[in-house]
């Protein structure tokens, strides 16, 4: 089995790795720093949770040391989110503490006079989200002209985001003698037609395939037919002495805010994160996390992907996630890197046919608890269901107007002409429209 020091990194890396208490590189490390060593472009696919921070960290802070010192940043780091840029910009400041590295963070929900007074500071590495590193390029804050090193993270992610013209943009910013990393969790059209322009002839790396993230992670799917039976079903999960730290997803904003509110009044250690907080908020609620003062993190899906939180036993997805991918970005939040982990996810009856797909994706059965026979068989309404529904519907307003039902048209039911009624309708509608001009 390969160590770090087997991959000749800089004495001082050793050691600050050497203090966490890191001997052996994962696959990914394993593969990818020699790449980045050699100042080679890459294209590597890593699932989140293997380590591949640290697979472009580590050989860039290596590099980094073989630079021509200057006050201009030579390395710059695009994340699709802040939360991603908050954990590389540790994982930089722990690796590279015994280098005196000077970091400096470009990020949206920032103060500008902040972000200015730092540029205006002579620094190695910047490490920024697409739209705010824009802002400071078009005003001229910025010297981007001695960047040695491009590196995308989550770049997947990144054009899902739709963030393709601004990555491009950027990259044009750029020296053209320069290093380019890229790495992401799933490969599709878009992406490689961005590799294709902006990598030249690149080393590719794929160390693993869709399910590896998945294999320590016992997945389960609970049946909940209201708001307040996914409630409850959460505070059952909660009170096992085996969920000792919890992320929770929503789909919504309101419903984090609203479900971390009821559960700190229940006496849960819990907090919320989503894109309306500042980042100053944000921040807290990560180091809260990461320093134990609360074990429950209430999320929407700007947390599935770029927040490295160890020791997550529970994953639960309190609404189901609208896509595949999205369903197993959340739950790689547990089980990492060979530990156990466990993934509950909430559904109705109108999830079935999604359900359906995520197990399809990943390939595997999920357990289903409190499903009847019909839960598990039933994707949409039946015809014969609709149909009785549309009867109800159309006899409850035949009975409300005094109309007759057509039943020769089976499609569209309408009503027979009534000039009565009719009128009396136009006459309603008018009124309708009066008042709305009127206010």
């Amino acid at each position: 089995m390969m160590t770090f020091e087997e991959l000749n990194l800089a004495t001082p890396i050793l050691s600050a790795l050497a203090a966490c208490a890191h001997t052996t590189p994962t696959a990914i490390q394993t593969q990818a720093i020699p790449v980045v060593m050699q100042g080679r472009d890459l294209l590597a696919t890593s699932q989140t949770g293997t380590g591949k921070t640290a697979a472009f960290v580590l050989p860039s802070l290596h590099r980094l040391t073989n630079f021509e010192k200057s006050p201009n940043p030579k390395i710059l780091i695009l994340t699709p989110t802040r939360e991603l840029a908050t954990q590389i910009s540790m994982a930089v400041n722990e690796y590279g503490k015994h280098l005196r590295v000077k970091v400096v963070n470009i990020l949206g929900g920032m103060p500008y006079p902040t972000q200015l007074r730092q540029l205006a500071k002579p620094s190695d590495i910047i490490i920024a989200t697409p739209g705010r590193l824009i802002d400071h390029i078009e005003r001229g804050k910025i010297n981007l002209s001695e960047i040695k090193i491009f590196i995308l993270d989550e770049a997947d992610r990144m054009l899902d985001m739709g963030f393709y013209e601004d990555v491009e943009y950027i990259a044009a910013q750029l020296p053209k003698e320069k290093q380019i990393l890229l790495f992401t969790a799933t490969i599709d059209a878009r992406l490689m037609k961005l590799s294709k322009k902006l990598l030249h002839n690149p080393e590719q790396i794929e160390v693993v395939g869709k399910r590896v993230t998945l294999d320590n992670i016992k997945q389960q799917v609970y049946m909940a037919n209201s708001v307040q039976h996914k409630t409850k079903l959460l505070r059952d999960i909660l009170s096992d002495k085996e969920a000792t730290k919890v992320i929770v997803f929503t789909a919504t904003k309101r419903t984090a805010e609203t479900l971390t509110e009821e559960l700190l009044e229940s006496g849960y250690g819990a907090g919320a994160l989503h894109g309306d907080m500042h980042q100053r908020k944000r921040n807290k609620t990560m180091s809260r996390l990461h320093s134990g003062k609360i074990s429950l993190l209430i999320a929407t899906d700007i947390a599935s992907r770029g927040i490295d939180v160890d020791n997550v036993t529970h994953v639960i997805n309190y609404d189901l996630p609208r896509t595949s991918e999205d369903y197993v970005h959340r739950i790689g939040r547990t089980g990492r890197i060979g530990r156990a982990g466990t993934a509950i996810s909430f559904v109705k009856t109108n999830d079935m046919a999604l359900l359906k797909k995520i197990e399809k994706f990943t390939q595997q059965k999920i357990e289903k608890k409190g499903f009847s026979e019909e839960d598990a068989s039933t994707s949409s309404p039946t015809k014969k269901k609709v149909n009785k529904d549309f009867s109800k519907k159309w006899s409850s307003q035949k009975k409300k107007h005094g109309v007759r039902f057509e039943k020769s048209d089976t499609k569209e039911p309408r009503f027979s002409k009534n000039k009565k009624h009719g009128a009396a309708r136009r006459g309603a509608d008018h009124k309708k429209q009066s008042w709305g001009k009127r206010f």
